[in-house]
Formats: C-alpha cells, sequence, structure tokens
C-alpha cells in the first residue's frame, strides 16, 4: 500500500509542475494581442484547476504517508502550511486569470490583472521549491 500510495504522491508532484512554468506563461501573455491573451488566461484558468485536483491528489497521498513515517512535529506543520499556502494561493491566481479574459472581450486593458496573476504564480513557484526541498530533506524524529 505504501508503494502505491507513494508512485500516486509523485505522479500528484508531477500534476503540480504546472506552477513551474505558470509564472512564464502569465508573463507571456502582455506581449499578445487582445484575443491571444484571453485565450491564454482561459487556457491558464482551465489548467490551474487540474493542478488543483492534483493538490487533492497530495492531500490525500500525503497524509497517509506521514502517518507511516517517523518525521519530527515541527517538519510535519512547515509542509502543511507550505501545502496550504498553495492551494490558497493557486485558488486566488484563478479570478485575475478570468478577470484578463473578461477584459479584453469588453475592451478594456488587462494589465494590472496579468501582473497580480504574475506576482501570485511567482510566489506559488517559490512555495512549491521549498516544499520539493522539505521532501527532499524531511526532518525525522530523534529515535
Amino acid at each position: 500500500m505504501f508503494e502505491i500510495m507513494l508512485l500516486l504522491h509523485v505522479i500528484g508532484a508531477a500534476g503540480m509542475g504546472f506552477y513551474l512554468v505558470m509564472p512564464v506563461l502569465v508573463g507571456r501573455a502582455s506581449k499578445l494581442a487582445g484575443e491571444g491573451q484571453a485565450g491564454l488566461a482561459e487556457g491558464l484558468a482551465s489548467a490551474n484547476r487540474i493542478a488543483q485536483y492534483f493538490l487533492v491528489l497530495q492531500l490525500l497521498t500525503g497524509g497517509y504517508l506521514m502517518s507511516q513515517g517517523e518525521y519530527a512535529v515541527i517538519w510535519m506543520i512547515i509542509v502543511t502550511l507550505l501545502f496550504l499556502a498553495i492551494a490558497a494561493l493557486g485558488g486566488i491566481v484563478t479570478k485575475p486569470l478570468k478577470r484578463i479574459a473578461i477584459e479584453i472581450k469588453s475592451g478594456t486593458s488587462a494589465s494590472g490583472h496579468i501582473a497580480k496573476a504574475r506576482v501570485l504564480s511567482i510566489i506559488v513557484l517559490i512555495i512549491y521549491l521549498v516544499i520539493i526541498y522539505f521532501m527532499k530533506f524531511p526532518i525525522l524524529k530523534d529515535v
């Protein structure tokens, strides 16, 4: 059972890899023309939703894997808080992505929403990299 959960956990981490390229893709939105910006933003919002499903997979499999290991409590708290931060900011970035498409279709500038989505996606990227570090180098209990 442990091996199956670990495999699912790795698949979930790979699915969350979208957050590695999201800042670059959001940054490209400002270089596109109106309809291109709207299309890219809609695509990013859809991909973000899929990444959110992978976050649920991470929650379920990670909880199981934590219960099977000998991890320090501080490590479990840090990892859980980082996970919740990714989930929250991943959800928050959805609104500016949707607003980009709405603003473009209404004929107004979406540069403010693009900037907000880019900043949020960079923060999510940084947190994602930090959580990968903590997964690679866990803090174990002193036995």
